[in-house]
């Protein structure tokens, strides 16, 4: 069943209404959310993406609810994946806590926009060259790779190339000016490090929709599910970045459990490819009917056990590790004791 043209426009219409409140809250009002709020506001925005999914159920049926709840939890691990990169590029500018409200959401909407762009063209290629899940799905596969096993420039994250060139080319103060972009100094209008953090933000954003796009890709090609399940990714973040905090430092292995994710869905997506195989030098250009194709199902089952096991397994261990230290702190307390008596 296809969902009611009119339901996927009141969708968007809202959505973007919803954005737009979120964003002029921030700016009227920047401030540190306590815990309590910004639990509030996460667990209002997943409950609206799980109200959501019932409503394409109920307009349509349960494999287009499904493919929302999977192509959802999908973008929503990787955006918590990239409010590691967000932390770190707060700090190496020492942006006021205080006005760190105004940069996330700045960086969110460069990140919706950016994906929208990616969305309209992924959703081209596929429909006129259906050879390219073989690209998405290798490229999948690399990008899990490089999240397991390769090492992050911690760096790289606060001064790119682009950021580099920009500090040599334009003036910019030294200190920030509330969220302002520009700023007087001695009369003459110059840029503040602000910009320098929108412009890390957005590059930061580029590359994490390079890799969150083909991932839902490979759950769902229906465009308008894809770009919903993204905005209800990216919903909330703001809100979540002040939530984590600190744990974001405790989940170790949240970036295997993403990877783990990454992996299947390039697997699942070669599968779909050789399914549909058009390529002349793969079987001779014929479907390879014998490779299965995986259901969405089993695709949101993976996802949600994935992250399951990766945040149990880091909370678990770092809890070990915390009563670990408290044991060796104890006995060079009791050593020192001893010694001075």
């Amino acid at each position: 069943m296809q969902l009611p043209l009119a339901f996927e426009i009141v969708s968007l219409v809202v959505l973007v209404l919803i954005l737009a409140a979120d964003l002029v809250l921030a700016y009227k009002r920047p401030h540190v959310p306590s815990f309590k709020e910004a639990t509030l506001w996460v667990v209002f925005y997943v409950g609206l993406a799980l109200v959501f999914a019932l409503l394409m159920l109920l307009f349509s049926d349960g494999e287009q609810a499904g493919q929302f709840l999977a192509g959802w939890l999908t973008e929503y691990s990787l955006s918590i994946d990239n409010l590691f990169v967000f932390v770190i590029i707060m700090s190496r500018f020492n942006v006021p806590r205080k006005y760190q409200q105004e940069a996330l959401m700045v960086g969110i909407i460069i990140a919706l926009v950016l994906r929208g762009i990616f969305i309209l063209i992924g959703a081209q290629l596929i429909e006129s060259l259906s050879w390219i899940f073989y690209i998405f799905g290798a490229f999948l596969l690399y990008t899990a790779f490089k999240q397991a096993f390769g090492h992050d420039d911690d760096e790289g994250a606060g001064e790119n190339r682009l950021v580099r060139m920009l500090r040599r080319r334009v003036a910019i103060s030294d200190d920030f000016d509330g969220a302002k972009v520009r700023t007087v100094v001695d009369g003459r209008k110059i840029f503040t490090p602000m910009i320098i953090v929108f412009i890390a933000l957005g590059s930061t954003d580029l590359l994490f929709a390079l890799d969150s796009i083909p991932a839902i890709f490979g759950i769902t090609q229906n465009p308008f599910i894809v770009f919903t399940a993204n905005v209800f990714a990216l919903m909330g973040l703001r809100q979540l970045y002040f939530l984590l905090g600190g744990l974001l430092d405790r989940l170790i292995y949240l970036h295997y459990g993403i990877a783990f994710i990454l992996a299947f869905i390039g697997v699942k997506l070669v599968f779909h490819a050789l399914h549909e195989n058009e390529v002349p030098f793969i079987n001779g250009g014929e479907h390879i009917e014998w490779i299965p194709d995986i259901d969405t199902w089993t695709s949101l089952a993976v996802i949600i056990l994935s992250m399951a096991v990766a945040t149990i397994a880091s909370l678990v261990v770092m809890k070990r590790r915390g009563a670990s230290v408290k044991e060796e702190l104890k006995e060079a307390a009791q050593g020192d004791r001893g010694a001075g008596e």
